[in-house]
């Protein structure tokens, strides 16, 4: 079994979602006692948001890059980070390391096209929802990408930031979620991708009638598969 380096702590709530899973998934396939082989390095949040506010993604990906090098140095065989948003910056946390990264996108993108799904509704923060990075990812895989409205993109990130990431879930929240999720179906979307890894919390499948996408369990299953290769 290769060992996973997880890059977590953006933040600790889903970081948590990925240990769960990561490790039941590995008992699942492989019974008894077994149990992942994994590093986790948790970041303070916090400064990593304060770059992603400024724009300064160049030091944002520096640091994590200092972070993958550790987990390469203390035996990691591939890299897994537990965020949508910081795949911004994968070619730069790269630079810092040999072994390879498992890019979120690619792993969600899999999963659509495994459903035959050609259209999705895109969720997460306005850095996933608006910029390239993400959606110019999922659309190489031949899938078209649509993201909700200006006044929901920002609703959306809100709730992210100031409810999600603290570890706030509420029925007010979902609700409003469950609506965006309907006018994207409206807008042509099959399937609708979670793609915050906190989005997992509040939402899940039987919230809509088409398929969700949760980015955290979709990664976190590919990095047991990757793990257990060989």
């Amino acid at each position: 079994m290769k060992t996973i380096g997880l890059i977590g702590g953006m933040s600790w709530e889903s970081s948590i979602e990925y240990y769960r899973i990561v490790n039941t998934e590995v008992k699942i396939r492989l019974g008894g006692l077994h149990s992942a082989k994994c590093l986790l390095y948790s970041v303070d949040f916090a400064e990593i948001a304060r770059h992603q506010a400024e724009g300064n993604w160049r030091k944002a990906g520096e640091l994590l890059g200092e972070v993958a090098l550790s987990l390469e140095k203390a035996g990691a065989d591939f890299i897994v980070i537990c965020t949508n948003t910081m795949h911004k910056v994968i070619d730069s946390i790269q630079e810092h390391i040999r072994i390879p990264i498992l890019h979120i996108a690619d792993a969600t993108a899999a999963a659509i096209n495994k459903q035959g799904v050609r259209t999705v509704g895109l969720l997460g923060t306005r850095y996933t929802m608006e910029q390239d990075f993400y959606k110019s990812r999922i659309a190489e895989s031949g899938i078209q990408v649509i993201i909700p409205s200006e006044e929901d993109r920002e609703l959306i990130n809100k709730v992210i930031y100031e409810e999600l990431c603290l570890g706030q879930v509420t029925a007010q929240s979902k609700e409003y979620y469950k609506q965006v999720i309907k006018r994207l179906i409206g807008q042509g979307a099959e399937g609708v991708i979670l793609g915050c890894t906190e989005i997992g919390l509040l939402i899940k499948a039987e919230d809509a009638h088409v398929p969700l996408f949760d980015t955290t369990y979709i990664h976190a299953v590919e990095a047991v598969t990757r793990a257990l290769e060989g």
